[in-house]
């Protein structure tokens, strides 16, 4: 599998599992600039690097905007929204926990 090859879908994300093991999970993610915005509260510790486009979240009421290359740690039960994204943004996600 080549991390790169993907299709940017027409509306919403796409969510890849790449690795699983145990209390890790790598995931890329493809956006689109149509979303639906949604409350995440995960339960698991998530880490985040934007590799391609640009993003602007919601996390704890706070709007931080995202350009590639920024990364972000957002622990679990944190609640966050992805308000924006542009067209082919492109995430690698390392969920964790009880590591």
């Amino acid at each position: 599998m080549n991390f790169f090859n993907y299709k940017i879908p027409n509306i919403g994300e796409d969510f890849a599992t790449l690795f699983k093991e145990k209390n890790i999970e790598i995931t890329r993610i493809v956006s689109s600039d149509k979303l639906e915005i949604k409350e995440y509260n995960q339960s698991r510790d998530e880490f985040v690097i934007l590799l391609e486009g640009s993003a602007k979240l919601e996390i704890k009421g706070r709007v931080k905007e995202l350009k590639k290359g920024d990364y972000l740690y957002i622990p679990a039960h944190t609640k966050h929204k992805v308000l924006q994204t542009s067209k082919g943004t492109l995430w690698l996600a390392i969920y964790f926990k009880d590591c």
